[in-house]
């Protein structure tokens, strides 16, 4: 049975984690000297937040670190329940609580064992007040590991307590070169192009980077073609051509035209090609007051269109401001 590769080739040790250095730096300081303060991983989807921690516990364990170690999804169990458990009266059977587990002896010599509570920012009040106490009576026997995307969401006794460490979007070379291992591993022959597009759209999120390579090979057609279709997206050259047929030569027939196909043809939403636009400009050769025009004009179009305007017409009008501001002195 084939693997899903996210887990195949989740990191199983600080040294496979890719472009989080400082972090993966300061977590080996603390296996060296055998000992863990609470922690908070903070920061977006796939940058590696799940897997060092699970590194963290391999390290620090060894072949016992699955008996030492708890992992709850905190979005799943938002409220109090989870903190303190509860009867589940259709299985007749108890949820296993943070508490209990705190309480727990540590069966290694350590002498502590490890809660990870990902997507702790979920957690409702009431259970981070819950879980402070428990952090605060359990601290000699259990370490807590939190991951969120935003460590402000996290009540300040919690964070007070805790060494915060801050997980970043990975590079675009970051994720291609734990996607050339991956490659390696599975005799796919990958080009340079689909490399660079798969980096590109996954906007920093190894986990995704990853689902897009196996969904890829898996089609048997490996061409950047085939990875914008993917993520639902259409190749940066139709839309770098879009914007300079309306901001370079002011022809807004012809760039409604290109916009009509992205639209018709390959089926993007208003909110997809405004995405595509803002990432070709940014990229634009063009004065700076002008470029700021223009990410104005996506910004104002985008809250538009979420706030329930017509695609087609606002993005007639994004397109008839673009060729506006081109055709404006500089």
């Amino acid at each position: 049975m084939k693997e899903i590769w996210i887990e195949k080739y989740r990191a199983k040790k600080l040294d496979d984690i890719v472009g989080q250095e400082n972090n993966v730096s300061k977590l080996k300081s603390f296996i060296e000297r055998g000992d863990l303060p609470h922690l908070i991983f903070s920061g977006p989807a796939g940058t590696g937040k799940t897997s060092a921690a699970v590194s963290v516990a391999i390290e620090l364990f060894g072949e016992d670190w699955k008996q030492n170690f708890l992992e709850l999804n905190a979005s799943s169990n938002r409220g109090i329940d989870v903190m303190r458990g509860h009867e589940d009266r259709s299985s007749s059977s108890s949820m296993v609580s943070v508490k209990d587990y705190a309480r727990l002896k540590p069966s290694t010599p350590l002498g502590f064992k490890i809660v990870f509570l990902d997507e702790a920012d979920q957690l409702t009040p009431e259970a981070q007040a819950a879980l402070r106490r428990t952090m605060e009576i359990y601290s000699s026997s259990t370490r807590f590991i939190l991951s969120c995307n935003y460590s402000t969401q996290i009540i300040p006794p919690i964070q007070s307590r805790c060494v915060i460490l801050k997980f970043s979007p990975l590079s675009p070379e970051d994720i291609k070169k734990r996607l050339k291992y991956i490659i390696g591993q599975e005799n796919l022959d990958v080009g340079e192009d689909v490399l660079d597009a798969i980096a590109e759209m996954s906007e920093g999120d190894m986990r995704r980077a990853i689902n897009v390579l196996q969904t890829v090979s898996a089609s048997g057609e490996i061409t950047e073609k085939k990875v914008y279709e993917i993520f639902g997206s259409s190749s940066p050259e139709h839309f770098k051509s879009l914007v300079s047929a309306a901001l370079e030569h002011g022809l807004f027939d012809e760039a409604r035209e290109r916009l009509d196909r992205l639209l018709i043809e390959e089926g993007l939403s208003g909110i997809d090609i405004i995405k595509g636009i803002h990432a070709s400009i940014r990229k634009y050769p063009i004065i700076p007051r002008k470029k700021m025009d223009l990410i104005l004009a996506l910004a104002e179009t985008e809250y538009r269109i979420v706030m329930g305007g017509s695609d087609n017409i606002q993005l007639d009008a994004l397109i008839a401001r673009i060729v506006k501001i081109g055709s404006e002195s500089d």
